[in-house]
């Protein structure tokens, strides 16, 4: 027994080495007919070129892809570490659609991976698309919408939201190739390319060299637009511009940090409307609070491109009225004011920047832009702040952002009203691990706030009111008001009350460096004490893995159904535009 066990131990040995090379695209790879992409073979050993074999079903690789890929003998990590010997081919393209299987051997190592190259509808199903996502939304948050939003009466809601009437078609599969769990830049990515990849990383696949704007590359939506079409792209967002899900239309980098790279991007490819905040990093570093490194000024190059500058709501309208057909709206340094803020409460940067445009607005504008061209358009409008008020912890002023994002939602459905070639997606591009528990209840006897937490029976609904009819509740801090609460977080204080005077911080580093529950809401009457179950260096709430709902109507629609994984939806909206039909 005992030489059975060390014999299988011993041949499990050997086939994790005979599989120790890694190619990309991945295994299962799907993409798109002439869509140029980077093709890497990492070798975990120093390998010999002559020993190298690439095959292409069954065919030299050369004879199939048409151009002899680069052999690097000795691949550096950090610290100039030999970490194998590798093999490159940039701007790969496949003329074919079909089934590919990509064999490498290398003396002991061998890796098999097969390719899904896939064409498109030979004419566009739609002239005009609109991809509507609002980072981190989950089913609580438009749950949490409705209620807050339009109320609700012996357990049936009051009112509809935009999006209510757009059927659900699909769930969507958010994971990246290296962890169940994901961020929004590997997320968004996906969508954008149709090919997943590793958390940080944007129009990549994530290869083992430390720098970060390196790695295989694979074609954007954008670029695969400027490739084959004139149709106009837009991009709004309530983050900086240069922020992961925003990026992620054009950018290739591994690191979704290399925003003063992004910024580059971004104008190679020029979308014809580009709104958001984030001009701190347009602007030469020896501009007051820039945080560029070189004396690049790109708010310049755009306007020598012919674009015409918005920095507040006021200059944004303008622009609508103007001739201009391509717009650039910087209208923060850093993220937006949230809704509440910027709204309502007059919080955060507020002060400093009392005219900041909303989601709204800005789509509005996106869309009498893009739409004057007869060729169509590609438009993403993201919600930025649904996530960055996720993660703290923050239900009030997320599910307010969702209200906005779902406002903006209407209008697309008003412009697809009167262009019904229009096909409209909305989603999320991952999920938070947040759940509507009941209400928390002011009125209930007692000081101790917890006991005022109604479940079940006990929740009854809450007493929002919008008594000027705009869609958003006149008070947050009602007497019997929504409680969410989070699966996952830091320590903190939970407080049962809405954060009227700033986003909630739930957590605050020590001396340790660990995060620990931010005493500022320790006296709050009736806070509790609530302790974490993420790592310590964690100072906010986590994504979640679930999958996502994903909603869609228009031409082009019918793509989407049942389980997908994100690198999926990819190939319905390539499919909608026909941008892998034969050309002449």
């Amino acid at each position: 027994m005992r030489k059975l066990i060390l014999a299988l131990a011993s041949a499990t040995v050997l086939a994790g080495a005979a599989n120790a090379a890694t190619v990309y695209p991945i295994d299962r790879a799907t993409i798109l007919v002439g869509s140029p992409f980077d093709f890497k073979v990492e070798f975990d050993a120093v390998v010999k070129p002559e020993d190298v074999k690439v095959t292409v079903n069954g065919q030299d690789y050369e004879a199939v892809f048409g151009k002899k890929a680069e052999f690097v003998a000795e691949e550096k990590g950090a610290e100039d570490m030999v970490l194998g010997s590798a093999l490159t081919l940039r701007g790969l393209t496949i003329a074919t659609a079909g089934d590919y299987k990509v064999e490498v051997t290398a003396g002991s190592e061998t890796k098999s991976v097969n390719w899904d190259v896939y064409g498109t509808a030979t004419e566009a199903k739609a002239k005009n698309i609109i991809f509507l996502v609002a980072d981190g939304l989950s089913v609580a948050h438009r749950t949490g919408a409705r209620i807050m939003s339009k109320g609700m009466t012996e357990g049936k809601a009051n009112g509809r939201l935009a999006m209510d009437d757009i059927p659900p078609v699909a769930f969507i599969g958010t994971s990246s190739t290296h962890s169940i769990a994901t961020d929004s830049a590997n997320t968004m990515s996906a969508y954008m390319t149709g090919h997943k990849s590793r958390v940080n990383a944007l129009g990549v696949y994530a290869d083992r060299t430390p720098a970060s704007l390196d790695d295989p590359k694979v074609e954007t939506i954008a670029e695969a637009l400027r490739r084959t079409t004139t149709k106009s792209i837009g991009i709004v967002t309530t983050s900086e511009v240069e922020d992961a899900t925003p990026a992620a239309v054009v950018s290739h980098t591994r690191k979704r940090a290399d925003k003063e790279q992004i910024v580059g991007m971004l104008f190679d490819v020029k979308p014809d409307v580009l709104f958001g905040g984030g001009s701190v990093y347009f602007l030469g570093k020896d501009t007051p609070g820039s945080k560029r490194k070189d004396d690049k000024d790109y708010i310049a190059e755009f306007k020598n491109a012919g674009y015409a500058l918005a920095t507040d709501k006021t200059e944004l309208a303008a622009l609508s009225g103007s001739n201009q057909d391509k717009l650039l709206g910087l209208f923060h340094t850093a993220n937006l004011d949230v809704t509440l803020d910027r709204e309502f409460l007059k919080k955060g940067t507020v002060d400093k920047l009392p005219n900041q445009p909303g989601l709204v607005e800005m789509t509005k504008v996106a869309l009498d832009k893009l739409s004057k061209n007869p060729e169509g358009f590609f438009l993403v409008v993201e919600a930025a702040s649904v996530d960055k008020m996720s993660h703290p912890l923050d239900w009030d002023r997320a599910l307010v952002e969702t209200i906005e994002f779902d406002k903006a939602v209407g209008v697309a459905r008003e412009f697809a009203a009167s262009n019904p070639d229009t096909l409209i997606v909305v989603t999320g591009d991952h999920t938070h691990g947040v759940g509507i528990i009941g209400t928390v209840d002011d009125e209930k006897p007692g000081d101790e706030m917890r006991q005022k937490v109604g479940t079940y029976d006990e929740a009854g609904f809450p007493n929002y009111e919008d008594k000027n009819g705009d869609g958003y509740p006149d008070r947050i801090d009602v007497s019997r008001r929504l409680f969410l609460s989070a699966n996952n977080g830091p320590d903190h204080y939970e407080t049962f009350r809405p954060k009227l005077d700033g986003p909630f911080v739930p957590a605050v580093q020590n001396e340790a460096k660990e995060y620990v529950a931010n005493e500022a809401y320790k006296d709050v009457p009736g806070a509790v004490f609530v302790q974490g179950n993420i790592p310590k260096d964690g100072d906010t709430g986590v994504h979640a893995v679930d999958d996502i709902v994903l909603q869609a109507i228009g031409p082009g629609s019918e793509g989407f159904r049942g389980y997908m994984e994100q690198s999926d939806v990819y190939r319905v909206l390539v499919d909608a535009f026909a941008l892998g039909a034969p050309k002449e």
